[in-house]
């Protein structure tokens, strides 16, 4: 629109252009806490384990499938993102009236993924124990059987070894740092592949751990198994096979 001036002009100055407002700052959002609402739709990466374990009733084999996905936060003012568990699923094919527990347990470790607090939520099962005798599942560090106090307590450390090979936890079941997590997931970003746990050094104290049953993660043995040669432990007063066959000695 034009204007027409008629008083005298004395002087004149270039109109600036505002200036944009700062953006405003962020406020911190720990991704590690942050509520999913629930399972997104599509594809997610997964693991899938095999989990074997010895129990008084014998060996036993289940199948788990732990799902993942990058979930973003604040941190500094700067957005970040990681990379958690949101999903623990149990396949159909193994229902049984013996893995219904399984499958109820999957579903609530499912929602404290969800929920963000997965971690204390595995180390709880873990201190779950029955009246069965102790469970063999899985090797230490010094590459000995590991005993547990119940199938949910074996299961519970199974998972934990998940969540470390796959960088979410450190190797003794703790949360790893959300800024450690931040790094190890631009680090798959750059790389194109997941972080990956060093390989443990060769036990120096593997004798020192033979010698003590409290270093091997479960009880001394008492004798070898005569049907397949394995490690026989004290179960209920009464040797029993642990290497795999669950041969007792009390029948």
């Amino acid at each position: 629109m034009a204007v027409e001036i008629t008083s005298k002009i004395v002087g004149y100055r270039i109109k600036q252009q505002g200036q944009p407002a700062p953006a405003p700052e962020l406020s911190d959002e720990d991704p590690l806490t942050v509520r999913i609402p629930s399972r997104p739709e599509g594809t997610l990466e997964a693991v899938s384990e095999k989990i074997s374990y010895v129990g008084a009733e014998g060996r036993k084999k289940v199948y788990l499938l732990v799902s993942f996905m990058p979930v973003e936060g604040v941190i500094g003012g700067q957005r970040v993102v990681i990379e958690r568990p949101v999903e623990f699923f149990f396949p159909s094919g193994q229902l049984s009236s013996e893995h219904q527990w399984i499958t109820a347990t999957m579903r609530s470790l499912s929602l404290a993924a969800r929920g963000g607090y997965v971690t204390q939520a595995v180390a709880d099962l873990r201190k779950v124990a029955w009246d069965k005798g102790l469970v063999r599942c899985g090797m230490n560090r010094w590459n000995k059987p590991m005993f547990h106090d119940s199938e949910v307590a074996a299961i519970a450390w199974s998972i934990q070894r998940i969540l470390y090979r796959r960088g979410f936890l450190d190797q003794e079941g703790n949360q790893v740092p959300v800024e450690t997590l931040v790094a190890r997931y631009a680090h798959r970003m750059q790389h194109g592949h997941a972080w990956q746990p060093e390989e443990p050094p060769a036990a120096e104290d593997s004798a020192v751990a033979s010698a003590s049953g409290e270093a091997s993660g479960g009880p001394a043995t008492v004798g070898t198994c005569p049907e397949c040669r394995g490690d026989l432990i004290m179960m209920d007063g009464c040797p029993t096979c642990y290497a795999g066959c669950g041969w007792s000695k009390c029948g």
